[in-house]
């Protein structure tokens, strides 16, 4: 099932939380929806999800419009809220058969799907127990296994690596693209690392506003305009180094990578390389250069570029 949202803008009193964004995920693809607190990700996948509507535009889910069969289109939507609410006395079995009849799974099939979402889920040494007793990593596996318990078409997923250890975020990030083969999922994150290891495609928004849209190498050949080296030079007084590099006709930038040793990074002007200017600079003053070498943009430089305007 496609999620199309066409130009919806969403106001709280005089401020719009969300403001004329439209983008579109595919049946299959896995979109990470990324930007810095309060640009509005919570409150578009808030109104995705029909917890409410937006004041303007409309979203459709598998062709179904939020506005108009806004219960069609719940029941095509397994979500996991970015806090996972769970009640947390209750037996990791008991919740899920609760959140089954919640779903309007059949009574006949409740039972496969519980023991289904244990495999899946990976809480097969855990369904025993209280959700309260388990670790935060297992508590995010009750919360997929209950966004997954009726079998929906897409699921939206806000945060579902927040306060995991290293070790958990890799099992979920792989569990996310396991399930991701079958579904569309939209998923929010401030990990940009486990965005772009997970995710098919990155969504940024900032301020309310849609401001980029494609995969993280797309992204980062927009932004690869500006050449950066990591320039290591010995042979002279560092501060010296730092001048001289800063002097040259094609460097807008040089800053000092570590305290200690002779080693900068070298931003040059927009379109243009300072490679053999630094060459020939430490040729002209004997110094030694052992290392040029080019900087590959990252995706969180990326994200810096475009929410720090």
């Amino acid at each position: 099932m496609d999620i199309v949202v066409q130009n919806i803008t969403k106001k709280f009193g005089a401020q719009k939380a969300v403001d004329d964004v439209s983008f579109t995920v595919k049946t299959g693809e896995i979109v990470g929806f990324l930007g810095p607190n309060g640009a509005g990700k919570t409150t578009t996948m808030k109104a995705i999800t029909c917890f409410f509507m937006p004041n303007e535009g409309n979203i459709t889910v598998g062709g179904y419009s939020i506005r108009e069969n806004p219960e069609e289109v719940k029941k095509n939507i397994g979500y996991l809220p970015e806090n996972n609410p769970l009640y947390r006395e209750m037996p990791v079995i008991d919740y899920l058969h609760f959140m089954a009849e919640l779903q309007g799974v059949p009574d006949g099939s409740i039972r496969e799907r519980i023991l289904e979402m244990v495999n899946v889920c990976g809480l097969e040494g855990e369904k025993h127990k209280k959700i309260g007793e388990l670790s935060k990593g297992y508590q995010q596996r009750v919360g997929l296994a209950q966004a997954l318990i009726h079998n929906p078409k897409v699921l939206v997923l806000d945060e579902p690596t927040s306060g995991l250890d290293p070790n958990q975020i890799i099992e979920i990030r792989d569990l996310i693209r396991k399930i991701g083969q079958e579904k569309t999922v939209i998923l929010s994150s401030h990990i940009l690392a486990e965005v772009e290891a997970t995710c098919d495609r990155v969504v940024i928004i900032n301020k309310g506003k849609i401001v980029a849209d494609g995969t993280s190498a797309e992204l980062r050949k927009q932004s690869q305009g500006r050449e950066i080296l990591k320039v290591t030079i010995e042979g002279g007084n560092r501060n010296e180094v730092f001048k001289a590099l800063q002097s040259l006709e094609n460097v807008q930038m040089v800053d000092f990578i570590s305290k200690s040793d002779s080693s900068f990074e070298v931003q040059s002007k927009p379109d243009t390389s300072s490679r053999r200017d630094v060459f020939q600079l430490c040729v002209k003053k004997g110094w030694d250069l052992t290392e040029l070498t080019p900087t590959e943009t990252k995706l969180e430089d990326v994200f810096r570029e475009l929410t720090l305007k």
